[in-house]
């Protein structure tokens, strides 16, 4: 059982890694974790070192703790919200957990929500962490 946890490591960083913790230990499934960049010119070689800083260390908290897991930075072009959603069909994620943030209705209608598209757009369950 493979369970996608969206990592960006701020905000509730924290809060996606121990529910991804205690639901990989529950049904004896595997995390993988990922980041996603936009890639081109809206990614610079700072903010990548800064994902795979993040991700490594998020992977060390899970195997300290004793849960499997998988790292995956992906800079394919596609924004956060559609390479969660593509990446979780193509590794039949049965679950993905992801981070919300509070947001007005006028700044998602303005901006867009990462969470929004992918809750609304994900073939599988989709916890959002506050």
């Amino acid at each position: 059982m493979k369970i996608l946890a969206a990592y960006h490591g701020a905000d509730v960083g924290s809060e996606i890694l121990k529910i991804a913790a205690g639901h990989a230990k529950f049904f004896s499934g595997e995390v993988l974790l990922m980041t996603s960049l936009e890639g081109d010119d809206k990614t610079d070689l700072d903010e990548i070192n800064e994902a795979e800083t993040a991700l490594a260390e998020a992977s060390k908290w899970l195997e300290d703790n004793g849960v499997s897991c998988q790292t995956h930075l992906v800079v394919r072009g596609h924004t956060p919200g559609e390479d969660i959603v593509l990446y979780a069909e193509e590794q039949k994620c049965v679950e993905i957990i992801i981070g919300v943030k509070s947001t007005s209705r006028v700044g998602k209608f303005l901006f867009g929500s990462t969470a929004q598209y992918v809750i609304l757009n994900a073939h599988c369950p989709v916890v959002s962490v506050k």
